[in-house]
């Protein structure tokens, strides 16, 4: 059986009509950056008609909590897909290059295991610094990646949409 992929034009026409549900889980630590890359998202959402009633956001306490809340979500059945955000950085404790490993295997996993996507705004920069300079940079980055995971999301999306049977096929 040979399927193609659904067109540009296929997948806009699906995003005329809105009616997903996405769940926003935003990890704690550097709040003030990573609801950046929230409110970018949700912004990009609305922008390309899903409201912000259709989005439900959650918050844990880091990055490392994200994957089994998204695994509930995902086996809710509530949700056409999910948007993690955070930003792990290297504090010197540990090494932060496991944590992301974790997390971004964690939500490869659940997207596999339940079938719902899953997008992540989940940035892991080499060198991050509490100053001025690093601190504005990362919160304008993080608005440029929620509105991009927003895009792949709605993306995603219209593509299930598209491969799904037609009623009564």
């Amino acid at each position: 059986m040979n399927q193609s992929i659904p067109s540009q034009t296929a997948i806009s026409a699906a995003t005329a009509r809105r009616s997903e549900r996405v769940a926003i889980i935003c990890a704690g630590w550097h709040r003030d950056i990573v609801h950046q890359s929230r409110d970018a998202a949700i912004a990009e959402f609305g922008r390309n008609g899903l409201p912000a009633g259709q989005i439900e956001q959650f918050e844990v306490p880091g990055a490392f909590e994200i994957p089994l809340l998204a695994k509930r979500l995902a086996q809710s059945g509530r949700y056409d897909a999910i948007v993690a955000c955070a930003l792990v950085v290297n504090g010197g404790i540990y090494r932060h290059e496991f944590v992301t490993t974790a997390v971004i295997d964690g939500l490869m996993r659940v997207q596999l295991d339940t079938e719902v996507p899953v997008m992540s705004a989940v940035l892991t920069p080499r060198d991050f610094h509490e100053h001025d300079d690093h601190l504005k940079f990362f919160r304008e980055h993080f608005v440029k990646k929620g509105t991009e995971v927003a895009d792949a999301c709605l993306r995603t999306m219209a593509q299930y949409k598209a491969l799904e049977p037609a009623h009564g096929d």
